[in-house]
């Protein structure tokens, strides 16, 4: 029983995930991490950037999963 719930726990920290933007970009499926930084920028898409200092930029696996199903969607 407690693999069980192991493994929905590991579930839901993937979903947690914090990818950095090269990452994020290859997650995408094969984006330049500067078209996530223009995003970023320009505020296209609310992939909602996470920002550690100045330069450091992480994005979380869930939002990013959201992002795809709904362009995904006809």
């Amino acid at each position: 029983m407690n693999k069980n719930k192991t493994d929905s726990k590991s579930n839901a920290d993937n979903e947690d995930e914090l990818l950095d933007r090269v990452a994020a970009a290859k997650y995408l499926g094969g984006l330049k991490p500067a078209t996530l930084a223009v995003w970023d920028c320009t505020k296209r898409y609310d992939l909602q950037p996470i920002k550690i200092g100045k330069k450091l930029v992480r994005y979380r696996r869930s939002v990013l999963d959201k992002f795809l199903e709904d362009r995904m969607k006809p």
